[in-house]
């Protein structure tokens, strides 16, 4: 596993292309986001999917979600009108996840097997923003929370203890946070709140 030490503020843009590359590369990666720390690979890579369901005891009807860098990718991955589009640019970037509806530019496999849907999510974290910048594409992403476990990972030292075999590359940018994102659906008829975390979803009540 590499270990990168990279700093929450001013990530060193070379350790950032190192990521990077081993992203391109196939490679599974932990990293920092705005709420807790993430496990994440490239879309379009089964193989390195798979082992994240393996990894975080996945099934066959989780929801995957998206990072991007903004909402200048929305329409390539998700179907939105301009009155959704502009809910969404109010309420971005956002420790929140949406769910909607998946174009048929999104892998079938990332999709909810029976809602066809996707899951987005644009970040302020600076490490997560530099690295989606870098990939130039969004990042598949899930929350590092352990099979049997309530919370995410969020000490450096158990993350590297409990998952140093099983992933590639980990982003280590100190203590992380136990918070997880919040979770709307906004591909039904109504905005439906799925769970509350620390974003705020008071725009969609």
């Amino acid at each position: 596993m590499l270990h990168l030490r990279i700093h929450p503020d001013n990530p060193q843009a070379r350790l950032i292309q190192q990521a990077v590359e081993r992203i391109r590369a196939g490679d599974v990666i932990v990293y920092p986001t705005d709420a807790a720390y993430a496990i994440g690979c490239q879309i379009g890579n089964k193989n390195a999917m798979q082992r994240i369901a393996q990894i975080r005891g996945l099934g066959e009807k989780h929801q995957y979600a998206i990072l991007c860098a903004d909402l200048s990718d929305i329409a390539t991955y998700a179907k939105v009108d301009n009155a959704m589009y502009r809910l969404l640019k109010a309420n971005t970037p956002a420790v929140t996840t949406y769910i909607l509806p998946a174009t048929s530019e999104v892998p079938r496999r990332l999709m909810h097997p029976k809602k066809k849907t996707i899951g987005l999510r644009v970040p302020s974290n600076t490490i997560c923003q530099q690295l989606l910048q870098e990939l130039g594409e969004p990042l598949l992403t899930s929350t590092l929370i352990l099979p049997g476990q309530e919370h995410p990972l969020d000490d450096p030292y158990d993350i590297e203890q409990q998952l140093e075999k099983r992933i590639d590359v980990f982003i280590d940018a100190g203590l992380g946070s136990l918070n997880t994102t919040s979770i709307v659906n906004l591909a039904g008829d109504q905005p439906e709140i799925i769970r509350r975390g620390v974003g705020d979803v008071s725009a969609f009540e």
